[in-house]
């Protein structure tokens, strides 16, 4: 995507089976494929199989790139009163969008991707045990490569990359209430 944003329509959220945009590795280094696949692939309990852990695991095949421009992670609510938890949207600061490292298989439903996970970095860990592998820009490339290592590839981002922003109780319903 050397020249700029790729041409894919906005969407307010994606969800555990939607059919999402992905970048996989076509013929050549450096070349991708657009193509649309199902977030999730069956797991062997019946359960979505939506991130896997990417530790230990080098992934000689099947990487591809996922097109966000925020994702979301979600904590327990301060307020016992709250049914449901805390949202929170993570975006990468200086960016509109950015790709998040992932993996792609065959299945009897047709091709699906999943998110790759890690260890939490400085900007996720407040809010949660694990997190997606959002990649720079100059790793694109080398995470569809095969023959570059993912240990190589698959880092958290410095402190201060990711920026969280309350979406859930908005904070304007919280000062409402005060």
């Amino acid at each position: 995507m050397p020249e700029g944003t790729p041409n894919v329509a906005a969407r307010e959220d994606i969800k555990i089976s939607d059919i999402a945009p992905i970048v996989r590795s076509g013929e050549g280094r450096g070349v991708g494929e657009l193509v649309n696949r199902r977030w999730s692939w069956p797991g062997h309990n019946g359960k979505p199989v939506y991130n896997f852990q990417s530790e230990g695991r080098e992934f000689s095949s099947h990487r591809c790139l996922i097109l966000a421009d925020g994702f979301y992670e979600f904590t327990q609510p301060d307020d016992p009163k709250q049914k449901r938890k805390t949202k929170w949207l993570f975006t990468m600061r200086d960016h509109d969008w950015f790709c998040i490292a992932g993996i792609w298989r065959s299945t009897a439903e047709g091709d699906a991707f999943t998110l790759l996970t890690t260890e939490p970095g400085e900007d996720i860990k407040p809010y949660h045990r694990r997190q997606i592998i959002p990649l720079p820009r100059d790793s694109w490339a080398d995470w569809l490569d095969p023959s570059v290592l993912a240990s190589e590839v698959l880092r958290v981002l410095p402190k201060g990359s990711l920026i969280p922003t309350q979406v859930y109780p908005p904070l304007s319903q919280q000062q409402a209430l005060l």
